[in-house]
């Protein structure tokens, strides 16, 4: 046994671990990924859905406001009044 066959071999499991290392530090982070994206869209969800909330109480407020200068509008026609 040469010292060029243990160099060989401390090389390899050095490469062989940097390898493994690699891969494990990749799954955990593709995992932490997918939480922070879950957590992101469920946000976005909520502030999408309060949004749609708060634009729907606007409309209505602006048809019942329309509804009622119409209202307005005709009862002054119907009175005899330009």
């Amino acid at each position: 046994m040469g010292i060029g066959y243990v160099f060989r071999v401390r090389a390899a499991s050095f490469f062989a671990g940097a390898a493994t290392a690699s891969a494990v530090g990749l799954y955990v982070l593709h995992g932490d990924y997918q939480t922070s994206h879950q957590i992101l869209s469920q946000q976005a969800k909520e502030l999408f859905n309060t949004l749609d909330g708060r634009i729907s109480e606007l409309e209505k407020l602006k048809q019942n406001a329309t509804s009622s200068s119409n209202q307005q509008s005709s009862e002054q026609y119907a009175d005899g009044l330009p």
